[in-house]
This record gives C-alpha cells, sequence and structure tokens, in this order.
C-alpha cells in the first residue's frame, strides 16, 4: 500500500513540475545563449575586418593618424572584453560590453568620415570590397541582435508572469538584461558607410 502511496505522490509532483514552467526555462534559457553567441560571432567577424580596412584607408590617407590610434584602440578595447556566459545575467557587465561595442562603432564611423574625403580610396577595388563586408557585417549584427532581445524577451515574460514567475523565484532565474540604447537621439541616423562607386 504504501509504495502505490508513493508513485501516487511522485505522479501528482511529475504533474505539477510539469505545468510550473521549468522546463521552459531551460529551453529559453538555452536559446538565449545560442542567439548571444551569434551576436558574439557577428561582432568578431566586424572586427576582424576592422585591419585590413584600417590599412586599407592609411595608404591614401596617412596622416590621419588621431583616427586609425582611435580605431585601434577601440577594437582593442572590443576583443579584450571576456565574453563570457555570466556576461548575459550581469547588468553592469552586459553595459559594458555594449559600451566597448559603441565605441568601436563610433570610431568606425569617424574612420569612414575620413575615407569619404578621398575619391582615390573609394575607387580602390579593395576599400570597396571591404567597406560592402562592412555593410554586410552590420546588417547581421543587426539581426543577430533584434533575435537576441526577441529571445530574452520571451524568457523575461516567463520569468515574470504567473504561476511561472514562482518557478523562477524558487529555481533563481531572474530577468535578463537585454540591448539598450544610451543615445536614441544619436541612433535616428545610422553612420553611413556606403559610398557612392
Amino acid at each position: 500500500m504504501r509504495s502505490w502511496i508513493r508513485w501516487y505522490v511522485a505522479a501528482i509532483c511529475a504533474v505539477l513540475l510539469t505545468g510550473c514552467g521549468y522546463n521552459d526555462f531551460q529551453t529559453k534559457d538555452e536559446a538565449i545563449t545560442a542567439a548571444w553567441a551569434e551576436v558574439v560571432n557577428q561582432y568578431q567577424r566586424r572586427a576582424d575586418l576592422i585591419p585590413n580596412l584600417v590599412n586599407t584607408v592609411k595608404g591614401y590617407a596617412s596622416h590621419e593618424q588621431e583616427t586609425f590610434e582611435a580605431v585601434t584602440k577601440a577594437r582593442a578595447a572590443a576583443t579584450s572584453f571576456q565574453i563570457t556566459p555570466e556576461v548575459l545575467n550581469d547588468p553592469a557587465a552586459f553595459q559594458k560590453f555594449q559600451q566597448v561595442q559603441g565605441q568601436l562603432s563610433s570610431a568606425l564611423s569617424r574612420l569612414m568620415a575620413v575615407a569619404e574625403n578621398y575619391p582615390q580610396l573609394k575607387a580602390d577595388g579593395l576599400f570597396r570590397d571591404l567597406q560592402s563586408q562592412l555593410e554586410g557585417t552590420e546588417n547581421r549584427i543587426t539581426v543577430a541582435r533584434q533575435r537576441y532581445i526577441t529571445t530574452v524577451q520571451d524568457y523575461n515574460v516567463l520569468a515574470r508572469q504567473f504561476p511561472t514567475n514562482l518557478t523562477a523565484l524558487v529555481f533563481g532565474y531572474a530577468v535578463k538584461p537585454s540591448f539598450t540604447v544610451e543615445n536614441e537621439a544619436g541612433i535616428s541616423t545610422a553612420p553611413a558607410v556606403n559610398f557612392g562607386k
């Protein structure tokens, strides 16, 4: 008789745990990790393009040393930032990641503005190819960030809605940080990286 009671209690617990959202948290947490990996992958792709882009521009605009140093310094900061899974759960670390990537974007915008002053550079095939790759990478970053934002939103809704918020509380599933915009006015116009051919 007692073994029957144990099985009955185990079955009730299994049914209750199925409806508590625990498995949903696992699935959504893994989706966030995968989406984050794609964001990081695209930022790394951009960082890998920068040395070639800087060297190409240097060939035409060697006296723009301050701009080259700013890009190199921003790239070094962005690539040296330790991207660990903990970044996803630490709003301060996540904000720091956004900050270093924003500084790199700003430095790249200045580099592209310098390039605009050199018609021979804009006509250079290697530069056009690098510029096209950079445009494509920026688009991929936008798509990857959007996917990440949507995935985090799904997770955060699960963590905050009833009754799964109780599961989140019991198992320590905190709301995760998402990408934010530090300067909303500054993003109303995207940096120009498209040159007339």
